[in-house]
């Protein structure tokens, strides 16, 4: 694990000096989703390139946000407090979900595609809508005019870059665990203790009620400590996450795994217009605990 070390520092390198070209999307080799309609920024991207230098814990959290920035997607497998699902998520150049839940919820599955969402793809759905499986609403505009991403509270919760901008952020202090095995490879696991403030404050590129809203589901009944458990790969990138929190009315434990990182095809396809009906506008829907 000494070897991998000193590669991995030489990695970080040029992790930084290509970080440019891939993270703009401008790229074609993946089978990433291609939504109409001006960019939502969604990632947490520092103000100015991250440039970690060393093998500390905060170096190497530094360069694994930078390899989930290049990475732009994954398919996730999630637990989120009762909900429950898996699918790709793609956190840049725009948002795109697929997911399909395996815990009860209103409908079996779940698409966004930058500012559009679409639910359904169960027979309860088809037989709520006269045959069609699927409903497509947006978010009304926020009074800045500015349309938001629905279903944002679930993504920002699942997004990896988040996650990294928080452990990374100042005045958090991560440290080294141990090597583990995960599945079959070996890992190395960070922790950070930080809080829901601070988590959602690291998320300088989100508006200020996506970032309250973020605070909100981070922190059940007035959390007062948040934990950040991070597993990275020999690459850096972030292969699992558990936050744990504990306050004085309820608990956080969510766990995100992110598989498919390396060129893997995922893409991320609006259902058929004939089989949607188009159910307007709907409030941003929060996360439930």
């Amino acid at each position: 694990m000494a070897g991998r070390r000193l590669a991995a520092a030489a990695a970080v390198v040029l992790l930084a000096s290509g970080l440019s070209a891939c993270g703009s999307g401008g790229g074609g080799g993946d089978a990433g989703p291609t939504p109409t309609g001006s960019p939502t920024p969604t990632s947490a991207s520092p103000t100015g390139p991250a440039k970690p230098t060393d093998r500390s814990p905060h170096g190497v959290l530094l360069s694994a946000e930078l390899a989930m920035q290049t990475a732009r997607r994954a398919k996730v497998s999630y637990r989120l407090g009762a909900d429950a699902g898996s699918g790709p998520l793609f956190w840049q150049p725009k948002t795109a979900l697929q997911i399909k839940r395996s815990t009860p919820a209103d409908a079996e599955q779940l698409i966004v595609v930058d500012t559009v969402a679409y639910q359904g793809g169960d027979a309860a759905t088809a037989a709520r809508q006269g045959g069609k499986h699927w409903e497509r609403f947006s978010v009304p505009p926020g009074p800045d005019g500015h349309k938001e991403v629905p279903y944002a509270g679930l993504i920002d919760l699942l997004n990896p870059v988040e996650a990294l901008a928080a452990a990374t952020a100042d005045g958090v202090e991560p440290r080294f665990v141990a090597e583990e095995k995960f599945e079959d490879s070996t890992v190395e696991h960070y922790q950070v203790t930080t809080s829901a403030e601070k988590y959602a404050a690291a998320q300088t590129q989100l508006s200020q009620s996506r970032r309250d809203g973020l605070r909100a589901a981070l922190a059940p009944g007035g959390s007062l400590s948040l934990t950040l458990d991070l597993w990275l790969n020999d690459k850096d990138q972030l292969v699992k996450l558990q936050r744990t929190g504990t306050g004085d009315a309820g608990r956080a434990d969510d766990s995100v795994l992110y598989t498919d990182l390396a060129g893997a095809l995922l893409s991320v396809q609006a259902p058929a217009e004939t089989d949607t009906v188009d159910t307007g506008t709907r409030p941003v829907s929060p996360l439930a605990r």
